[in-house]
């Protein structure tokens, strides 16, 4: 046979043979090789995953294991597994799969309004990796609170409600010390001197306006409402705050889940630190997460000589003010024949 007819038949074995191997790592590499319907999905990849790990969580979403396998493989990911949140899109390829996985998402870490730092680091825990204990650790870890100038009964105050943005496999003392770094930055210098003009510390203010928060949930009325408290606190009168008593009752039984609607007289007597109708003065800590707008209440209080509330009965989640207890009496009374109306129980 002629030499080059025996080369040009090698040349086009060869060139069909690339041909063909090109079509399969095409059809491996970069068709659609996605199972839901979903137009969007993410995938969790926990820290400490192996390949073999990340195979398993995937299993769900990819059509064809195999073709995945083999872009992970031939792209060295199953010798550098990332742990993070990651974003599929329906119709993906292999090749789009694995670059996804080495793109972690941020989350967006919201929270606000929690009673307590256990239902805090669960509201945490169920947006990124790290789990409440972890993250309860942290948080209340000695040096740190001392450095920070909080003690377990007033770290609450550290958490600024709003939206911040970590990676989902974030550590814990990543996130602590963002937030704390979040408190700092909150507590500038205009409103530390605000603070320092209503003689309250940064916490105190806290601690004040969560129950200003709990008073009411019309914002154009809390700064009135932390008014009445500051004046009360200038003449070292008890503050008398009903929120501070439900609170004491819950954590009494550390039960933070009973809805209480209504305070009843026994109810004042409870023996607690926190308990602001037998103990005059600020209680030892936040009773509540108080958001942003009642902590500016509080530096921005309203100027007046209001020194008792009560519910409205005719502004429904409102209040009604009076200057003296004989003026608050008759504000009371009418509040009471109103419930009593109601028949409301707790």
């Amino acid at each position: 046979m002629n030499p080059k007819r025996i080369v040009s038949i090698v040349s086009v074995g060869i060139l069909l043979a690339a041909t063909v191997i090109g079509a399969v790592v095409y059809l491996k590499a970069f068709t659609a090789n996605t199972k839901f319907e979903e137009n969007e999905v993410f995938v969790y990849v926990p820290t400490n995953s192996t390949y073999e790990d990340v195979k398993k969580i995937m299993a769900p979403y990819v059509d064809n294991m195999d073709k995945f396998a083999f872009m992970a493989e031939q792209r060295g990911y199953d010798a550098n597994v990332n742990p993070g949140k990651f974003l599929l899109t329906k119709g993906m390829s292999s090749f789009s799969i694995v670059s996804s996985l080495r793109h972690n998402v941020p989350v967006k870490l919201a929270f606000n309004n929690q009673e307590s730092l256990s239902k805090l680091v669960q509201r945490l825990s169920s947006q990124i990796e790290p789990d409440s204990l972890a993250l309860t650790e942290v948080f209340t870890d000695s040096v740190f609170m001392a450095d920070n100038g909080f003690s377990k009964e007033t770290v609450l105050a550290m958490f600024i409600p709003n939206t911040y943005e970590f990676y989902w496999n974030v550590s814990p003392k990543k996130v602590r010390d963002k937030l704390a770094k979040e408190y700092k930055k909150f507590w500038n210098e205009e409103r530390q001197a605000k603070a320092k003009a209503l003689n309250l510390t940064p916490v105190q203010v806290s601690t004040l306006a969560a129950i200003v928060h709990e008073e009411t949930a019309k914002s154009d009325e809390r700064p009135r409402v932390a008014g009445v408290y500051l004046n009360r606190l200038k003449k070292d009168m008890p503050l008398q705050a009903d929120p501070t008593v439900i609170y004491s009752i819950k954590e009494k039984s550390g039960d933070f889940d009973t809805i209480i609607k209504r305070v009843m007289f026994n109810d004042l007597r409870i023996n607690s630190p926190y308990n602001t109708y037998i103990h005059t003065g600020l209680p030892p800590g936040p009773i509540a997460m108080p958001d942003i707008s009642a902590i500016d209440a509080v530096l921005n209080a309203e100027k007046h000589n209001y020194e008792y509330f009560c519910a409205s009965v005719e502004r429904f989640g409102y209040h009604e003010f009076a200057e003296t207890y004989e003026q608050h009496q008759v504000i009371a009374k009418k509040y009471a024949e109103w419930v009593a109306k109601q028949g409301y129980q707790r």
